[in-house]
């Protein structure tokens, strides 16, 4: 075994030492000018080399000069005395360049190292009650402009963002496309969302709400899962439970991550939501713009609050206490949100109210409980009953299939489905995992749905309802975008030359190419990241919304439905909202906004849809204009 020498054990500790960085190399220098000011002051004093003082110098008075030396070398110029004692000074000088040159190097190396350090992103987060975003997706910027509005009334807020992605790219990113975000300050760090060491830059038992978005990868929900585990598993965290979002794509991944997640943890399957959305949007003209409204926290948004004065009152009578919000359900104490509920749903203690309303302080309970509702103009007219319809979709992808089979949950018996598509395996997949259908007949063909002559084979003006579907299964995203912009702008031309009357339902990946195709029209609606965006900012401010959602967008339960008014009142006479409301109430609907059929096509007019309208005015509707109400069907 090699012996090593007391001076191999020195180098090695030296060496040790040097490698710890900028702090370590100052000490050394330290002591090394230390050593050498007082040794050489030492020997000058020691050795009595005249100088040109007057009074002998001492011991003190050399150190100080060649302290004086060493940070100065210029202050050597002035010496006089004899050369020995120049001699001393000269080395204290030569001395001095050497370390406070070398000093120098080291504080600019150091400040550039933290520079860099802080360029990258990987110094904690010091912040309370803030918002955590884990990864990074084209959503992020809908998400903070959301959650931006949602603190407009704080006097300081924050959010913060962990990301792969370069800090100083992050933040470029969302000044171009967020812009100004106002009081709320918005924080990127980058690092891995999987990674222990890393998550606890951000500050997670000090956050608000934390939501985990699914990043562009092949396989994103592995991704979240994992995000999600290292947050709840993580040996340093809170005792109190976290307020997590979690953005799913898959539906088999659900389970997982409930068993994780836990009561911590809401879960929002996109895949499913988008197709959800799709067969509810594509049936009902400008139903696009009251979601657009109501998920978004400009405008009119969904609260809850607790109203003890009405405890004891039916849900019927709160319906008409709220002159400027909409009361849209109940939460009852320990119990998930309940849209629409029976009219004769008693009020307890501790059960929460839900409203549509403009902002949290506009929820006043009217103290005047005379209401103004005009009975004579209420029609007890039960609906027409519904009449069959044909839907198309243009396109393909994985989604295809729950949009159809949910479009079997709203279609009227009788109805017919066509599913034109360049895919050879089409039809065999449509009859496999479509032949649960009961009220509608799926039929395949395969065609290029970009070519105008197979549209007009097609005889699109037989359709009330046409979707068409990117093919991001098959081809990258601008390709999928510019097939389904093709086809757009042919349907677009078809049906006004034509005269045809369709609704449209139009499916982009990238942001850009959705602003190409700007929305002409109400029955116009390009589908996007955009509303998934506003559901996972709702969430994350309060996380009982998400079941709300849930009710919203399933056939069970209450959905959104824009309803003729003429079966409610009698039209082309002015008549308040109270009145509406009461009429609705015979049908055991909660009515919540309408839709003038004049401005359908006027974007500045919200294409006719009025949500939350104050209750008092008079209006005056026509046969064509929709009252927009909860309703089972």
């Amino acid at each position: 075994m090699k012996r090593y020498t007391f001076w191999d054990k020195v180098k090695y500790g030296f060496d040790n030492t040097m490698s710890k960085g900028s702090i370590a190399l100052m000490v050394w220098l330290t002591i090394v000018s230390v050593i050498m000011i007082v040794g050489l002051a030492f020997i000058t004093f020691i050795a009595r080399f005249p100088s040109d003082s007057d009074e002998p110098l001492t011991l003190i008075d050399l150190i100080w000069m060649g302290l004086m030396r060493t940070l100065d070398p210029g202050t050597m110029g002035g010496d006089s005395g004899s050369w020995g004692f120049k001699l001393m000074m000269l080395i204290i000088t030569l001395g001095g360049i050497f370390i406070i040159s070398t000093l120098i190097g080291i504080i600019t190396t150091g400040i550039d190292n933290k520079l860099d350090e802080l360029r990258k992103g990987r110094s904690a987060v010091i912040e309370m009650n803030h918002t955590i975003i884990f990864g990074w997706s084209e959503q992020i910027f809908t998400i903070i402009k959301e959650l931006v509005l949602a603190n407009e009334n704080q006097v300081k807020s924050c959010i913060v963002i962990l990301g792969e992605k370069d800090k100083v790219e992050m933040e470029d990113e969302i000044r171009n496309k967020v812009g100004k975000t106002g009081r709320t300050k918005v924080v990127c760090r980058q690092g891995n969302p999987i990674d222990l060491n890393d998550i606890e830059l951000v500050g997670l038992n000090t956050s608000k709400s934390i939501i985990i978005i699914s990043p562009d990868a092949d396989d994103p929900d592995s991704y979240v899962i994992k995000t999600l585990l290292a947050i709840v598993n993580n040996p340093n965290r809170r005792k109190e439970h976290y307020n997590i979002v979690v953005e799913l794509r898959d539906e088999k991944n659900i389970e997982v991550a409930q068993l994780i997640g836990k009561t911590e943890a809401e879960i929002v399957l996109i895949g499913d939501l988008i197709s959800k959305i799709i067969a509810q949007t594509c049936r009902q003209s400008g139903l696009s713009q009251v979601y657009g409204e109501i998920l978004s926290f400009e405008g009119n948004e969904i609260y809850f609050k607790e109203e003890p004065a009405l405890t004891g009152k039916k849900y019927s009578e709160a319906l008409f206490r709220y002159e400027s919000s909409m009361v849209i359900g109940i939460k009852k104490s320990g119990r998930l949100p309940e849209l629409n509920p029976v009219p004769e749903t008693e009020i307890e203690p501790g059960d929460e109210l839900i409203f549509i309303a403009e902002d949290d302080d506009t929820m006043v309970l009217d103290k005047n409980q005379d209401i103004p509702v005009n009975k004579e103009l209420i029609i007890r007219k039960e609906d027409s009953r519904p009449v069959p319809e044909k839907t198309l979709i243009l396109g393909w992808n994985w989604r295809i299939i729950g949009i159809v089979n949910e479009l079997d949950s709203y279609v009227p018996s009788g109805s017919e489905l066509f599913v034109a598509a360049e895919y050879s395996e089409g039809e065999e997949i449509i009859k496999e995992q479509c032949k649960s259908c009961t009220n509608q007949t799926v039929k395949y063909i395969n065609a290029d749905t970009t070519d105008r002559r197979n549209l007009e084979k097609l005889n699109v003006g037989q359709f009330n309802h046409i979707i068409i579907l990117c093919y991001s299964d098959t081809l990258e995203p601008q390709k999928a975008d510019a097939k389904t912009l093709i086809t757009l702008l042919h349907l677009r031309d078809i049906a006004e030359k034509q005269g045809y009357k369709f609704s449209i339902v139009s499916e982009m990946i990238d942001i850009r190419n959705r602003n190409l195709a700007e929305i002409t029209r109400a029955d116009d609606f390009i589908i996007s990241d955009k509303l998934t965006s506003q559901i996972i900012s709702q969430v994350s401010e309060n996380k009982f919304l998400n079941s709300v959602f849930k009710d919203i967008f399933s056939p069970e339960g209450s959905e959104i439905y824009l309803k003729p008014v003429s079966d409610y009142v009698q039209t082309e006479a002015a008549v308040d909202f109270y009145t509406l409301l009461e009429a609705a109430h015979y049908k055991k609907e909660t009515a919540f906004g309408y839709r003038k059929s004049e401005y359908a096509n006027n974007a500045e007019k919200n294409y006719g849809i009025k949500i939350n309208p104050w209750k008092k005015e008079k209006i005056t509707f026509t046969k064509a204009d929709k009252l927009i109400v909860f309703a089972e069907d």
